[in-house]
């Protein structure tokens, strides 16, 4: 028997190896042969590349339905049978089951031998919906599939699952519930220890509950890794965790301000974000060599047309390494997504079934500004992040400082200066070149306001 698992791509997609399909791998009987193909390391070519295997896995979040969709449709053509699964399947799993022949909602782990066995017997069910897997019985994921030089150079690890907070925007409680589980430390160790010196943890927040943090970071500081990972400002304000973490290899950290005002925090749900405190945060970090890769979005109930100055002016302030800016995206499943939906605020209830879904976005109507204005300042805030003197301002070295700051510092950002003039200001596709939109899609937003629509914001003083 051989078995296909694919990772489509989006324009977000980054070279990171999908975990999640390696741990299916693991699962799944030494017998059966396992493929896999990633369409960012190399794009599918739907009329070309449709294998002659006898099942497809294809692991789909939001903005790769449209895509997952089509792969699924090329392969079902041939007779072969395909199983979905992912974020957005679970989200929206009646909707997948219209393009699959069996549906995973929710984590497959517990389930992905029962799915196998029932194909085996002619017996594939339509729509699988486990309970929450104990990480405990996690194996770990089979990274030989993952052999490709245009992977990011660190070993992708997982610790935990799960999130209690209620930000509206966010989808992770949707697909992984609503609570904390863990990994036991010794067997992260473990795996760390038959890795290389290079560590990325794939975890929403490595330090979200120190109790099981501390005795994991302690167990890594004899292992001398060099690591990267996602963490909450909660845990980094107290001056013992990032002596910890900063002692246990951590180099650099992505961490979501969302917004650089106290109203939009409260709003949205992230009361352990204080934007008066952010300065003193990241300098604290940088004292530790530890970099700050920092993430904000756009067009929140209580942002206005000054937001956009304003937060590119903070965030050169704080020295941040790197800054991510997002339109907020009302994605299936989650709160935001329901109030939008009953506010009658959508523009295109069903935006992630386009295939150039980024061209038309925002997909819903802000309160305190047009949609071409909150995407106008969004492009602005990305290129006058990444202007040369930006760039150059934010640019600082201390006696701690990492590698990442050093060495990796202006490669890093001169990176993302392309990326903020040809993919958000220039709309050029990364992965998949002219792709055309659904024709019945509303027609993409412009770059720049259009007259009449709402006042753009001005240019930023920082710009050149």
């Amino acid at each position: 028997m051989q078995l296909e698992l694919i990772a489509p791509a989006s324009e977000d997609s980054t070279y990171l190896p999908r975990m999640g399909l390696g741990i299916l791998a693991a699962l799944t009987p030494p017998d059966v042969e396992v493929l896999y193909t990633d369409d960012v390391v190399r794009p599918f070519d739907v009329a070309r590349d449709v294998k002659d295997v006898d099942l497809v896995g294809i692991s789909v979040d939001s903005k790769t339905a449209r895509r997952s969709y089509d792969i699924a449709a090329a392969y079902r053509r041939r007779g072969v049978k395909v199983v979905l699964g992912g974020i957005h399947p679970t989200a929206m799993p009646e909707e997948a089951l219209e393009h699959a022949d069996a549906v995973v909602a929710g984590e497959a782990d517990v389930v992905w031998p029962e799915v196998l066995a029932d194909f085996r017997r002619g017996e594939l069910g339509r729509l699988y919906r486990p309970e929450l897997p104990d990480l405990a019985r996690m194996p770990d994921a089979r990274r030989d599939l993952f052999r490709s030089k245009k992977y990011i150079p660190f070993q992708v690890v997982q610790t935990m699952r799960g999130c209690p907070y209620p930000c509206e925007f966010c989808s992770v409680s949707t697909a992984n519930g609503k609570t904390f589980r863990f990994r036991p430390v010794a067997h992260v160790v473990r795996e760390l220890e038959s890795l290389g010196k290079l560590v990325l943890f794939a975890d929403d927040n490595v330090m979200i509950h120190p109790t099981y943090s501390r005795p994991l970071f302690e167990a890594m500081t004899p292992l001398g890794k060099h690591w990267i990972g996602q963490c909450s400002l909660a845990a980094v304000k107290e001056l013992a965790n990032v002596k910890l973490m900063a002692q246990s290899g951590c180099k650099a950290l992505f961490i979501g301000f969302e917004s650089i005002d106290e109203e939009t925090v409260r709003h949205t749900g992230k009361r352990q974000n204080r934007p008066a405190a952010y300065r003193d945060i990241i300098a604290m970090l940088h004292d530790h060599g530890i970099s700050v890769w920092g993430s904000f979005v756009f067009g929140f109930d209580t942002d206005r047309p000054s937001v956009f100055e304003r937060t590119v002016e903070e965030a050169i302030a704080m020295k941040l390494t790197m800054a991510s800016f997002a339109l907020l995206t009302p994605y299936p499943g989650t709160p935001l997504y329901a109030r939008l939906l009953s506010e009658g605020r959508l523009t295109d209830p069903r935006w992630w079934l386009r295939r150039d879904h980024d061209a038309g976005s925002p997909y819903f109507v802000p309160r305190h500004m047009s949609r071409e204005t909150l995407r106008a300042g969004w492009v602005q805030a990305w290129t006058d992040f990444y202007s040369y003197r930006s760039i150059w301002d934010r640019f600082t070295v201390r006696a701690a400082s990492s590698w990442i700051q050093t060495l990796g510092y202006f490669p890093l950002n001169l990176l993302q200066r392309q990326l903020a003039h040809h993919k958000i200001a220039g709309g050029q596709q990364r992965h998949r070149a002219h792709v055309e939109p659904e024709p019945s899609s509303p027609p993409p937003v412009p770059a720049v306001a259009a007259p009449g629509a709402g006042a753009a914001p001005r240019r930023l003083p920082i710009a050149r």
